[in-house]
C-alpha cells in the first residue's frame, strides 16, 4: 500500500522550482532599500573614478596643447587665485558662491511651499484640476528664460531672481506632487473613514505620507532646473556677484580657467545639495523597497 506523499516545507518546494526552471532564479526581486550612494564602496569607487576622469583630462588638455582646454593644473591654480585675491572686481569667491545659493534657496523655498500644496489641491480635487488646466498647464512649457525680460521689467535685486527661480522649480514639484496622489490606495482611506478619522487627518496620515516620496524626487528634478535658471539669469546682468555674473565677466576677458572655476562651483553646490535630498530621503523613506534583478 502506497503512502500518501508528505507536502514538502515551503522553502525547500521554491528551490526544486527553481532548479526545474531557471528562469525563475533571474526573477526581479525585492529588498529593502540600500544605502546606495552612502556605502563606504561606492564612496571609494566613486573617488577613484574622480580620480580616474582628471587623469584622462590632465592628459587631454597636454595632448591638446591649447589655451582654450586648461587642464585641472590650471584649474586649481585659478581656483587659488580667486579664492585668495577675489575676482577683478575685489568680490570674493564665497561671495559670489553664496549669492548663487541665497537666490537659489529662495526661489526653491517658495516653489516647495506653493508646489506642494496645490499639487496636493489638484490631485484630490479632480473636477478642479479639470477645470483650469488651460490655465496651468500652458505656462509649464515656457521656459523660465523667456520671463527675464517681464522680469527685469518689473522686479530688482533679490525678487527678480527668486521669481525666475521659482518659476524654474515649481512645475516639477507641482507635477510630482499632483501624480503622487494617484498612488495613494483607496483601502487605505477607507479604513481611516472607517475608524472615523477626520478628512485632514486622512490628508496628513495616509495622503502626505503616500505623496513624500514623489515630492522629493520632484524636488531633486527642481533642484537642477532652479541652478539652470539662476545661471542663465545672473547671465543677463542685475547683479555683481553671482556665479554666473563672474564667468560672464571672465569670459569677456578670456581667462577660461576662471569660468570653468565657476562652472565646477555650480556642480559641485548642486551635486551637494541633490545629495542632502537624496540622505534625507533615505531616512525618512527607509520602510521603502527596490526592485533588484
Amino acid at each position: 500500500m502506497k503512502q500518501a506523499s508528505q507536502p514538502k516545507p515551503e522553502g525547500l518546494a521554491a528551490v526544486e522550482s527553481q532548479a526545474h526552471h531557471p528562469e525563475m532564479a533571474r526573477t526581479p526581486t525585492l529588498q529593502r532599500k540600500s544605502q546606495g550612494a552612502f556605502r563606504p564602496g561606492a564612496v571609494t569607487y566613486n573617488l577613484l573614478s574622480l580620480a580616474a576622469g582628471l587623469l584622462v583630462w590632465h592628459f587631454a588638455a597636454i595632448a591638446i596643447a591649447s589655451p582654450f582646454f586648461p587642464g585641472p593644473v590650471k584649474i586649481l591654480q585659478a581656483f587659488q587665485r580667486l579664492a585668495i585675491g577675489g575676482d577683478i572686481m575685489g568680490n570674493s569667491l564665497w561671495d559670489h558662491s553664496w549669492g548663487s545659493l541665497h537666490r537659489v534657496l529662495v526661489g526653491f523655498g517658495v516653489a516647495v511651499v506653493l508646489g506642494v500644496p496645490l499639487g496636493l489641491l489638484m490631485g484630490l480635487k479632480e473636477r478642479i484640476y479639470i477645470s483650469t488646466r488651460s490655465i496651468i498647464e500652458p505656462f509649464r512649457f515656457i521656459p523660465p528664460i523667456a520671463w527675464i525680460p517681464l522680469a527685469i521689467i518689473f522686479f530688482s535685486g533679490l525678487p527678480r531672481f527668486a521669481f525666475l527661480i521659482f518659476l524654474g522649480a515649481f512645475f516639477p514639484i507641482y507635477t510630482a506632487t499632483h501624480v503622487g496622489v494617484s498612488r495613494v490606495e483607496p483601502i487605505h482611506r477607507k479604513v481611516f473613514m472607517v475608524h472615523g478619522a477626520s478628512k485632514f487627518q486622512i490628508l496628513m496620515r495616509v495622503v502626505v505620507p503616500t505623496v513624500l516620496p514623489d515630492i522629493f524626487g520632484g524636488m531633486r528634478v527642481a533642484m537642477g532646473a532652479a541652478w539652470l535658471t539662476i545661471v542663465a539669469a545672473e547671465l543677463t546682468g542685475g547683479t555683481s556677484v553671482g556665479l554666473g555674473r563672474m564667468m560672464v565677466d571672465y569670459a569677456e576677458l578670456l581667462k577660461i580657467p576662471e569660468v570653468i572655476v565657476g562652472m565646477l562651483l555650480v556642480g559641485a553646490i548642486g551635486f551637494v545639495l541633490n545629495e542632502a535630498l537624496l540622505l534625507a530621503e533615505k531616512r525618512l523613506f527607509r520602510w521603502r523597497w527596490q526592485v533588484t534583478l
